[in-house]
């Protein structure tokens, strides 16, 4: 009962005076969301798939393999490798400016269901969490950019009245780039936990 109580105050307490348990608590919480968001961007890109015709589906990610998405500015590890030696706070850092680049295209993820109803509120808490993890991993040589620096500009003209042709493959786009960023924080959270626990293999 007592170590109960004593959980339970940890909790309250958010960053105590034992940093690597709650960082850990922290990062099971953070990681725990962003695979929600992860296994719900694929729900949602996967539904609309199976709403297109095939020709549909193949000319859309025809396109989409010769397009990118607005947060691949953000600069981030190119593949495995650099994933696993890029630092914590890196990590961290990075996973922040793509949830945070997802503020303001998920109001229009939401609406028609209550799984698309979830994406922004979600997100908002992904972004605190992550936050909090940052300023607890966090030392005088290497500071955290001002967050108004990391905002990006909407998704083109997606929000401008647009042909049928045309919104389907917006809509496409971003919903495809919604599971690429989700898969890419899930990715960067999952290591930097790890790297909590020496004795874990880390391997990607």
């Amino acid at each position: 009962m007592e170590r109960v109580v004593l959980l339970l105050s940890v909790v309250s307490l958010g960053v105590s005076s034992q940093p690597i348990t709650d960082s850990q608590r922290l990062f099971s919480i953070a990681v725990s969301r962003v695979q929600h968001l992860h296994l719900l961007a694929q729900r949602l890109f996967s539904d609309f798939e199976s709403s297109l015709q095939t020709e549909e589906q193949r000319q859309l990610n025809k396109i989409f393999l010769q397009d990118f998405c607005n947060s691949d500015y953000i600069i981030s590890p190119i593949d495995k490798h650099e994933t696993q030696r890029s630092s914590v706070l890196k990590l961290l850092s990075i996973s922040y400016r793509l949830v945070e680049s997802w503020e303001f295209p998920s109001r229009s993820l939401s609406g028609g269901s209550a799984p698309r109803n979830q994406i922004s509120p979600k997100l908002s808490e992904l972004k605190t969490g992550i936050l909090l993890l940052i300023r607890a991993n966090q030392d005088g040589a290497e500071m955290f950019p001002d967050s108004s620096a990391l905002q990006l500009a909407p998704y083109g003209n997606y929000y401008q009245s647009l042909g049928a042709d045309e919104s389907l493959r917006r809509t496409y786009e971003l919903l495809a780039c919604f599971k690429k960023d989700m898969h890419k924080v899930e990715t960067y959270l999952t290591v930097a936990k790890c790297r909590l626990s020496p004795e874990a293999n880390c391997t990607l």
